[in-house]
């Protein structure tokens, strides 16, 4: 799978965290070929955190851990899809998911919302 994937210029891919039994989209991280085997192996979610340049397993130090129950990668091997059966919240923000704060969308179009948002340029 590793000779796969497509890497961005500093050698990571995005990998997407799934709720395995809901579909709920719970995070997005980053792996590179490290990260991808340590995941693998340990069955544990390993991401490189390119803020602190450094691999963290998810769940060590929050207790929020991410047992790996399938990993797969997309069309064009330049997403991992990792699912998961997450314990405790997935954000670091205390929430179950990183995707609940700012809704963009929902139930369709958001035409009020939509006339808020200055044009280009404003």
């Amino acid at each position: 799978m590793a000779a796969r994937l497509k890497r961005s210029a500093d050698g990571l891919v995005p990998a997407i965290a799934q709720q395995y039994d809901t579909g709920e989209v719970l995070m997005l991280g980053w792996m590179d070929d490290e990260a991808l085997h340590r995941t693998l192996t340990t069955g544990r979610c390993t991401y490189w955190s390119r803020s602190r340049e450094e691999y963290w397993v998810k769940g060590d130090t929050s207790g929020h851990v991410q047992y790996v129950k399938s990993v797969a990668l997309d069309c064009d091997a330049d997403v991992v899809l990792v699912k998961v059966d997450q314990v405790g919240a997935a954000c670091h923000t205390g929430e179950r998911t990183c995707f609940d704060a700012d809704v963009l969308m929902a139930d369709g179009p958001l035409e009020d919302a939509v006339s808020d948002v200055p044009s280009p340029g404003q």
